[in-house]
């Protein structure tokens, strides 16, 4: 089995990043480790893992597995902020005290790293000060960064309060001076004192720019597959929803759906044909990536998933693309409009959960719908081989590994169940 590189990518040498080389970062375990040792290693456990399930993974069914560049392939930073206001420290952080500053982590692309050091003169210059854990004071939590293909960049400070949002507000001309790609500015506030990244609140700052002030338009390139040209998927990211960290590995994730998904027409014939319109389904659909890359001629996505603001902005995108609601939509709920008992089952299903896996309940839903194929997108082995084993009337078609994050045990893999 072969393995796919993403084109460009360094070799990694022992120096390639003195955080990990002196201990101080733990995040890469395996950085010392060729990239494509990793890769076969990983492929080795999750394979092993899959193939002992009770429904298990074929040999013949893996495809070469997508490797990642090894350096600058993270879209997003998130960052917690300890230290001192004239002295902050963006990455790690304990209630010990102890923390890391990671701005110069080279997993992060260009733009975040460019951005962080303006961010740490934007936190002294408002004298934003860092939380402390311990003791539960101070203003700013987390920086949080994402940066699309473009360049352009989401930034979010979390902090304990709304009461700084006036300041960071007034501080926009200036750092939008300082960073010309600034696309989206907020805060978010999150009170409590646990462990918890973001909160509920949040205050968009940014005026709109194309009328998305607050989005993030995410212009992805899926690449060409034997089936299909190389083409451009616009994807909009509002302030709280999930995009894959690795944007040229998720490009290619989308791309192995669309490629597998290439011969799908509903009984009967395609629509233009006569038939009627093949039906897609995505139960967790987030902005809109997996069912916006399945669209086509004859086909009707249908997109589900719990987040409004997600939703929100895979409407936005449908529209980017020109596509009629007839031939894209998408709503806020949850697994639930999968009823057997309705009569109403898709021709192509697509699950993409949570580390958590489906469930059982969601599982057995799947298993008496009569739902032909499914395609289901695992960022957790372990859950992945639990759901397929209650499961048992749809195998395993083909099989893909991504490595989203290289130099650590994560796997994200893409199997096709065929009934």
């Amino acid at each position: 089995m072969s393995t796919q590189q993403v084109p460009g990518a360094p070799t990694p040498s022992a120096s390639f990043c003195p955080l990990h080389d002196a201990g101080t970062c733990p995040s890469c375990p395996h950085m010392d480790l060729p990239l494509a040792d990793q890769l076969v290693r990983k492929q080795a456990r999750v394979d092993a893992l899959l193939t002992d399930g009770a429904n298990p993974v074929p040999a013949s069914a893996w495809e070469a597995p997508q490797a990642s560049a090894p350096a600058r392939f993270r879209n997003k930073a998130k960052m917690a902020v300890s230290g001192t206001v004239d002295a902050p420290v963006l990455g790690l952080a304990d209630a010990h005290g102890l923390s890391v500053d990671l701005r110069t982590c080279p997993l992060h692309v260009p733009a975040v790293e460019e951005a962080l050091p303006v961010l740490a003169r934007l936190i002294s210059r408002l004298r934003l000060r860092p939380y402390d854990i311990a003791a539960d004071t101070g203003d700013l939590k987390h920086v949080l960064v994402t940066a699309s293909p473009d360049g352009d960049l989401m930034v979010r400070l979390v902090c304990r309060t709304a009461d700084r949002v006036p300041d960071v507000r007034a501080a926009l001309p200036r750092l939008r001076g300082e960073l010309p790609g600034l696309a989206v500015v907020s805060v978010n506030v999150q009170p409590v004192h646990q462990a918890v990244l973001e909160g509920p609140e949040e205050h968009v700052l940014t005026d709109a720019v194309l009328g998305l002030a607050d989005r993030l338009l995410m212009r992805l390139s899926l690449p060409a597959t034997e089936h299909g040209p190389e083409r451009e998927l616009p994807l909009l990211l509002p302030t709280r929803s999930f995009f894959q960290t690795n944007t040229a590995v998720a490009e290619s994730l989308y791309a192995t759906a669309a490629e597998w998904a290439h011969d799908l027409t509903a009984p009967g014939g395609a629509a233009d044909a006569g038939g009627r319109p093949t039906e897609v389904w995505d139960l967790f659909c987030g902005v809109g990536g997996f069912g916006l890359a399945l669209t086509g001629p004859g086909r009707r996505v249908r997109g589900v998933e719990v987040s409004a603001p997600a939703i929100d902005g895979a409407r936005e995108a449908a529209r980017l693309m020109g596509l009629p609601e007839e031939a894209a939509s998408f709503e806020a709920g949850d697994a639930r409009v999968l009823d057997p008992a309705s009569g109403a089952v898709p021709d192509l299903l697509v699950v993409n959960p949570p580390r958590r896996g489906i469930g059982a309940d969601l599982a057995a839903r799947i298993e008496a719908s009569g739902a032909p194929r499914v395609l289901y997108s695992s960022c957790n082995p372990v859950s992945l081989s639990k759901d397929l084993a209650r499961m048992p009337a749809l195998r395993v078609r083909r099989a893909r590994l991504f490595d989203m994050f290289p130099h650590t045990d994560h796997a994200e893999v893409l199997v096709e169940l065929v009934r």
